[in-house]
């Protein structure tokens, strides 16, 4: 081989390596760039994350390309909302929430450090839900008015109650229901509901409030018993539990929502794509039933539908807030 020829075949394999390696950096920022983050508030093993988790797997595929999980848990949700917030509206971070981080968090904190009417945009709503009593396996009680006499009659009225997080639905739940039965209830606010789930599931705490996907399958496990749920019917997934209303606790009536949520910003055919591969994805048969099985009751809401239903929701609960004489922190 000639020295011109050998000259020209090294100079011609530096330049195929280095298109080769250009290529390939574009290939990796292309896959980069394709790829959705779903913010979830709470720790990984609770019933937000297991919902989000269930929806990337599929959304995955309606989108065409890659959708994770990424758990932010801290302060209700708030370092999640935050997050989303200082995000760019580009489409690829979302955010899954019910209405404790979207709604009730703004109206018990003095500065959540986002307002989610001027920072967020609605994607799309997935379901609604009920948040439930709970008793754990070492309570004796059977039944929520067993309960109520059991906290009576053993603590003289006095009781502990734990909740996913402080200044939530849950607590103002555990305020009514100890005002109604003449009880002195103390809510101990978790990091989320996995945390709280565990010390009820290793007897540490008596009692717990949270959604229906929390406590659902240690319920049907027997190792907590949901002895209570909110709402206006019996819950299909555990209809031997009496409504709140059925106990003579009414104004619980308004069912929390869950619902993906996109920085403020982000361009309408970007939205209205996500919206879609959502609906696709909860319409397919196997993941409406495991999402049922967690007790959601599942249903597509469009953006404007579930900037609605967050509207009246906030409605109610401003009220039963600013009755409870609790103050933002």
């Amino acid at each position: 081989m000639s020295r011109f020829r050998r000259t020209w075949l090294q100079h011609s394999l530096r330049a195929a390596l280095a298109l080769g390696a250009t290529f390939s950096l574009g290939l990796g920022n292309a896959q980069a760039a394709s790829t959705t983050k779903i913010l979830v508030g709470f720790p990984a093993g609770g019933g937000s994350d297991a919902i989000a988790r269930i929806l990337a797997e599929r959304m995955q595929i309606e989108l065409g390309s890659n959708v994770v999980v990424d758990n932010k848990p801290g302060a209700g949700g708030q370092i999640a909302a935050q997050a989303l917030k200082a995000a760019a509206p580009d489409g690829q971070t979302l955010f899954l929430s019910h209405d404790h981080s979207i709604t009730i968090l703004p109206m018990v904190t003095r500065n959540p450090g986002y307002d989610s009417a001027k920072d967020f945009v609605p994607v799309a709503g997935i379901a609604t839900f009920v948040n439930a009593f709970a008793v754990s396996g070492g309570t004796t009680a059977k039944t929520f008015q067993a309960y109520v006499a059991q906290v009576k009659q053993q603590g003289g009225g006095k009781g502990v109650v734990g909740i996913p997080a402080p200044g939530s639905v849950p607590q103002f739940l555990v305020q009514v229901i100890a005002r109604k039965n003449g009880l002195d209830l103390v809510a101990v606010p978790y990091r989320g509901s996995a945390p709280m789930m565990s010390d009820m599931l290793g007897n540490q705490i008596p009692a717990g409030v949270a959604s229906i996907p929390d406590f659902i399958e240690n319920h049907k496990a027997g190792k907590v018993r949901v002895v209570a749920v909110m709402g206006t019917q019996r819950q299909a997934s555990m209809p031997e539990v009496p409504t709140l209303a059925e106990l003579g606790l009414s104004g619980f009536e308004e069912v929390p929502f869950y619902g993906v949520f996109a920085p403020a910003g982000t361009p309408k055919a970007t939205l209205d794509k996500l919206a879609l591969a959502i609906q696709k994805t909860i319409a397919q048969p196997d993941v409406r039933d495991k999402l049922t099985t967690m007790g959601l009751s599942v249903g597509f809401m469009s953006s404007d539908e579930l900037a609605a239903r967050e509207r009246s929701y906030a409605k109610v609960w401003a009220k039963i807030i600013q009755e409870s004489g609790y103050q933002p922190n």
